[in-house]
């Protein structure tokens, strides 16, 4: 069973650089199926009747795929997992209940996460989760204004929102909200209602997004029509900043970019894709990234995968299998499709110094020595001193480059910058 130990933001950066080391670290599960799609939402998750009964092959699909890899030992390090979608919750309670159960009986699960939405959360849904072993559910609400809600495109209300939201509290399982900013017709007051209406539900983390329009979503049509504007990078700054201040008022800390947490309830999972731990991922369009140690062990289990020609120091692999064919499969691994980039030792580094300015911890003294041996200390320490110059990180008292105010909001050009920094031209 995972660990009932909260960590603060401290406790879950130390946690990871404690981590013995194995193939795998964090396990991402993806549900597609989804009640409606939202209009902004370009995501791997499509509109599916509700017990559909492709749901139910697919998630036993899953099921039976984890059991093999956990079987080959390729969970053996395993430290936190994530339901995700898509709408998890479409799945009936004991469907979800038996993928937690399974995905917790490997590694030593610290942290087992599950999105939910409104709609479709249960009672049931929140004590199966629970009793499988999963430690936080995280609810997509995007808004507690109906009139928001309704042009985004999301089914649920407000109303419906407060209410899953006060039962997932009521369960004990920690609880992280999603927010959305610069959306129709938001105004500052009504995205300080939200964050407001969250804080005093009692959600312990929550994750704020700038609405991104999307090509191929009805947002994007709408915007090309000109029956709707493009969200300003003002207003996008502007909710961003409001969301910081009200939050930071409210004793929650920021972590990374678009999180925030009360002491001791960081998102271990978060913090693994952005610290280079190596993870999987299965079902529709999920993505995964290793060393070539664990793309080795995962070719013995699907030689369907490419060999490893380059002897890359890092792959990824993003599931290319239809949510039908994952069901069809019964969880047969070599049944799936994936695509693989394979990634240098110069942009593998490249890449977690970019990852690494996402987060409050930042560039530390390691991953900057990890740097130079794979990209040379001239260069790192050039791009690191332009990006000081320019405002966008500063060097605080543990060592470690973080960004500063202005750079949390031009995230893009810090992240740009230290991704130059996989080419050596």
């Amino acid at each position: 069973m995972p660990s009932t130990h909260y960590l603060g933001p401290a406790d879950a950066q130390k946690f990871w650089r404690t981590w013995t080391p194995g193939p795998v670290g964090a396990l991402y599960l993806h549900i597609p199926f989804c009640l409606r799609k939202c209009a902004y939402c370009d995501f791997a998750s499509c509109a599916t009747p509700h017990r559909a009964p492709l749901m139910h092959g697919y998630a036993r699909s899953l099921q039976a795929m984890v059991r093999q890899v956990g079987e080959s030992g390729l969970l053996d390090s395993l430290a936190t997992a994530y339901i995700g979608g898509g709408t998890p919750t479409m799945l009936a309670p004991d469907e979800l209940g038996n993928l937690a159960t399974t995905i917790c009986s490997y590694g030593s699960i610290q942290e087992l996460s599950c999105e939910a939405n409104p709609e479709s959360l249960t009672p049931d849904h929140l004590a199966a989760l629970r009793d499988g072993g999963a430690t936080r559910i995280s609810l997509g609400v995007q808004s507690f204004i109906d009139e928001e809600l309704c042009a985004l495109g999301r089914v649920h209300t407000a109303q419906k929102a407060r209410e899953a939201l006060q039962a997932a509290v009521a369960s004990g399982l920690r609880v992280s909200c999603d927010l959305m900013g610069a959306i129709p017709y938001l105004t500052p007051q009504s995205f300080a209602y939200s964050i407001e209406q969250a804080i005093r539900l009692g959600v312990g983390h929550l994750s704020i997004y700038p609405l991104i329009i999307e090509e191929g979503t009805p947002f994007y049509a709408a915007v090309e029509s000109g029956e709707m504007a493009q969200p300003s990078e003002d207003s996008e700054a502007d909710a961003m900043l409001a969301a910081q201040r009200i939050l930071t008022a409210q004793g929650f800390s920021r972590y990374e970019v678009a999180s925030y947490s009360w002491p001791g309830e960081v998102c271990l999972h978060n913090l693994a894709y952005w610290n280079g731990t190596p993870y999987l991922g299965f079902g529709v369009a999920a993505a995964s990234m290793v060393d070539a140690a664990g793309y080795e062990k995962l070719r013995q289990l699907m030689p369907q995968l490419p060999r490893n020609a380059s002897a890359a120091a890092r792959l990824r692999l993003r599931c290319t299998s239809t949510a039908a064919e994952i069901a069809e499969a019964c969880g047969n691994l070599q049944a799936l499709q994936f695509e693989v980039e394979s990634l240098t030792a110069r942009e593998a580094a490249a890449e977690d110094l970019m990852l690494a300015a996402r987060t409050t911890y930042g560039i530390g003294r390691e991953l900057q020595e990890r740097a130079y041996k794979a990209i040379g200390q001239e260069a790192v320490d050039a791009t690191i001193d332009d990006l000081c110059e320019r405002g966008l990180i500063e060097q605080v008292a543990s060592g470690a480059y973080v960004p500063t105010q202005q750079g949390w909001l031009l995230g893009n050009e810090v992240y740009g910058s230290l991704w130059d920094l996989a080419s050596d031209n």
